[in-house]
């Protein structure tokens, strides 16, 4: 059993895969070929905003939007510390100060109450300049976006919205990706819309931030590739993974809504034996991950182990106490919600094309699991 079964989606669209590589070779535009603009407004379109720049990879995508507001040293920058540690290190790379928030208890995401009493601890210590908010849409569902962004305009700061695992995901009827002004996404294999390597894109409305991440994305390019007008990245996405996801974006919706599907069948069957996934009613998931809690959350992977079904843990260590953060001096019990939460979280096999009866099994093995602990 795969934890995520890419085959049974190339054995879908090979042949429309291999016609798109094909036409790469063909034309040898390997570095930004038609197939990039093609993606990107197909994508911006996707997403209902006016632009869209692919990029290298999700974290530079974070990167770039970072750079285009010029975040940088003597800057705060609140985000999660339940998260991925591209969503920090980014910030650190550009010489800002992360801030971590906790987050809510039920969706995982960052926590606009929170929010509030960080920046207000920030302005007490005098230290840094808030800036800007990372919220992170964790497992594939948005966070609360309205909240956010009235924080924001009243404090006069950024919102950069982290969409690496909510790409097709919705809020309050809108798509993630158009829900600030500048938000990220991430096209590593395993995310809802992957490549077949590493690939991310920039949403935003804003003309003249498009202008800006199109410079940064080229070594800081202007009117050619030898006059440069700011420091920018080599952060440019491929051509063949381009075409790749052009081929994947023909059968996407489909596969979010097979997505749904799978998750509603898990939270029916495992509701009474463990916490399952919570969504606000507003909110559509993309189900990056399908994530449980269990106070004995390594007793029941063990279980699971003995009867050959995968999992994971997304995140066993939170930002706040890991080694590359050790100078910002965070300690256990900083965070109590992402602590707990690390401790007892783990995912289940999630993707478009679980069998009924796969979910069977693995539904069995939990609450059989479960009852024996």
């Amino acid at each position: 059993m795969q934890f995520i079964d890419l085959a049974a989606q190339q054995k879908k669209i090979r042949a429309k895969i291999e016609a798109n590589i094909n036409k790469v070779l063909d034309h040898g535009r390997y570095i930004m070929g038609p197939e990039i603009k093609e993606l990107e407004e197909k994508l911006a379109a996707y997403v209902g905003v006016d632009y869209a720049v692919g990029v290298a990879s999700g974290t530079d995508a974070l990167l770039m939007s970072l750079m285009a507001y010029e975040i940088g040293e003597g800057d705060a920058v609140l985000t999660t510390p339940f998260t991925f540690i591209a969503t920090g290190e980014v910030i650190r790379l550009l010489g800002a100060t992360p801030v971590f928030v906790d987050i809510d208890p039920d969706t995982y995401n960052i926590d606009p109450v929170e929010i509030e009493n960080a920046l207000e601890k920030i302005r007490s210590e005098n230290e840094l300049t808030p800036r800007c908010i990372i919220p992170v849409d964790l497992f594939g569902q948005a966070a609360d976006y309205d909240e956010i962004n009235a924080i924001a305009e009243k404090h006069g700061l950024y919102v950069i919205g982290d969409a690496a695992q909510s790409f097709g995901a919705s809020y309050k009827g809108k798509k993630a990706g158009s829900l600030t002004e500048i938000t990220a996404t991430s096209f590593f294999p395993a995310k809802p819309l992957g490549a077949y390597g590493d690939g991310g894109m920039v949403f935003t409305r804003s003309a003249k931030l498009y202008e800006k991440l199109s410079s940064i994305r080229v070594h800081g390019q202007g009117s050619d590739k030898y006059n440069n007008i700011r420091v920018g990245i080599n952060g440019r996405l491929d051509s063949l993974q381009a075409a790749v996801l052009l081929a994947k974006l023909e059968i996407f919706d489909e596969e979010v809504e097979l997505r749904q599907e799978k998750a509603n069948r898990y939270s029916a069957a495992l509701k009474d034996h463990l916490k399952v996934p919570f969504v606000r009613d507003y909110n559509v998931s993309a189900w990056a991950q399908y994530s449980l809690l269990h106070p004995q959350r390594d007793a029941v992977i063990a279980k699971l182990k003995e009867k050959g079904i995968p999992t994971a843990i997304y995140y066993p260590k939170p930002l706040h106490l890991q080694d590359a953060f050790s100078d910002l001096h965070g300690k256990e019990g900083d965070f109590p919600v992402s602590e707990r939460t690390a401790a007892e979280i783990f995912s289940i096999p999630m993707h478009p094309y679980l069998t009924a009866e796969d979910q069977e099994r693995i539904v069995q093995a939990i609450t059989d699991g479960v009852r024996t602990l």
